[in-house]
């Protein structure tokens, strides 16, 4: 598993979306808690995983609870790129109950999806093991969650594609349709690449792979092929001399195919399902 640095946590973006979940839950005030609880009333809480995965988003707790002006104790048990089994606890959190139940679904409900996306990522790179295949995620997150998810998956154990279409080039099929073809796309953007950006052009058949071998193309992206189209496409690059290229696998991907697919010498596996359908984690939050 790759090692995680919890300091890559997107606390601006985060912000920005606690802020919106806060001004959608609480609007003008918690009138349960305020009209059920005592107002200087101070309890403990645990959160509970309610089921085995990897966890993500633990910072949202302080940043919910900064942006609620409550003075919370945080005592985390777990941390981000920790597995968890059903009945560990995460984290006790020390405060006024009211707070206490007016931020619990703010910072469940970011910690449940980001820990999702970093389980599944979880399971896709422990199916590569033991060979040097990296999982990659895509751009198929949830709007304005882009961040938080991509550092999801690097919990996970995952590796980051391109962060958005300004950081990398990703010639597609509908660039190359609009092109003229694989080498006129090429051609266009090594003219314009004044940025030295990584390049990268799905292809659909060998034709198109041998085509773009030994000129510089970064990575070569091998879009809804077999198995055996993929073996054999490792095979050319390697008999091509092309030192540079790299090989990503995408489209219709699964765990089981991955597995599959971890020792045919491809440097990366590209799997939209690590963010744009995850289930959230169960994780509970209890006073006690």
């Amino acid at each position: 598993m790759k090692e995680f640095n919890i300091d890559e946590f997107p606390k601006e973006d985060a912000l920005k979306l606690i802020r919106l979940a806060l001004s959608e839950d609480v609007r003008t005030g918690d009138v349960t808690s305020e009209w059920t609880i005592p107002e200087n009333q101070i309890q403990t809480a645990v959160l509970i995983a309610k089921e085995t995965g990897v966890l993500a988003g633990l910072p949202v707790i302080a940043l919910v609870f900064e942006e609620l002006k409550a003075n919370v104790k945080i005592e985390l048990l777990k941390g981000d790129g920790e597995k968890v089994a059903k009945g560990d606890l995460i984290a006790k959190l020390t405060g006024p109950t009211r707070f206490l139940l007016t931020g619990e679904r703010t910072l469940l409900n970011f910690i449940q999806q980001l820990s999702g996306v970093a389980t599944v990522a979880s399971a896709y790179a422990e199916a590569l093991l033991p060979g040097k295949t990296q999982i990659l995620d895509t751009r198929k997150t949830l709007p304005g969650f882009r961040t938080l998810q991509k550092y999801a998956v690097r919990a996970g154990g995952g590796s980051n594609h391109r962060m958005g279409l300004f950081d990398m080039v990703l010639v597609k099929d509908n660039h190359i349709a609009a092109c003229g073809g694989v080498l006129p796309a090429f051609e266009t953007v090594k003219k314009h690449n004044k940025q030295g950006l990584r390049v990268e052009i799905e292809v659909e058949n060998l034709e198109e792979l041998k085509s773009l071998l030994n000129i510089g193309v970064d990575v070569i992206m091998l879009d809804n092929m077999t198995n055996g189209m993929m073996k054999d496409a490792v095979k050319i690059v390697r008999e091509s001399g092309d030192k540079k290229v790299q090989l990503e696998a995408s489209g219709n991907m699964n765990l089981a195919r991955v597995e599959e697919l971890k020792n045919f010498g491809l440097d990366y596996i590209s799997v939209g399902a690590l963010t744009h359908s995850v289930k959230a984690l169960d994780i509970s939050m209890r006073i006690r």
